[in-house]
């Protein structure tokens, strides 16, 4: 059995694919599975604090793996956007408003991308992103505030959610 150090490039760049979208699955699968016990408004309640947790343990593995610098701002934020988990199976983009504020864009998200291809409602997942993002950015930066832009329910044309990230020294 190969081991994953002697994995070629290629085959790496496929067990990221293959790894993100089984931690997306179980995400999905746990959440339907807290939905079909407690209904969506309490599913959510519990996946909100589920992403409180993990946002913050996901931002210091990926501060303390690339060694970003505390206190690294909006570029570390940017460069620690491209290191999370869902990155390699979303399409994302930055657009730099000065060198204080940043907007992210999920500009494909694969959960919302697979619901309207059953023709499924989008998932609301606005109270879950504020706390994710918030606390993601917090913990790459304490400086950092996050506002949200737009994220379903909220009906965008260009992208599924956005963010706006400003600097308050």
């Amino acid at each position: 059995m190969e081991k994953l150090e002697d994995f070629s490039k290629e085959d790496l760049l496929k067990i990221i694919k293959v790894y993100a979208k089984n931690w997306l699955a179980h995400d999905g699968c746990w959440f339907l599975a807290a939905e079909e016990k407690y209904g969506m408004e309490t599913a959510i309640e519990l996946d909100t604090k589920s992403w409180e947790k993990f946002a913050v343990s996901e931002a210091k593995r990926i501060k303390n793996e690339f060694n970003l610098p505390d206190n690294g701002g909006l570029k570390a934020l940017e460069t620690a956007f491209q290191y999370r988990l869902y990155a390699s199976i979303n399409k994302q983009a930055v657009e730099w408003i000065n060198d204080k504020k940043m907007i992210f864009k999920m500009i494909e998200c694969r959960v919302q991308k697979l619901r309207r291809q059953k023709n499924l409602p989008d998932f609301p997942c606005k109270s879950v992103g504020i706390v994710e993002f918030t606390n993601f950015a917090k913990t790459i930066d304490p400086r950092i505030k996050t506002k949200c832009i737009s994220c379903p329910p909220d009906k965008a044309t260009d992208f599924y959610c956005g963010w706006e990230f400003t600097l308050e020294e």
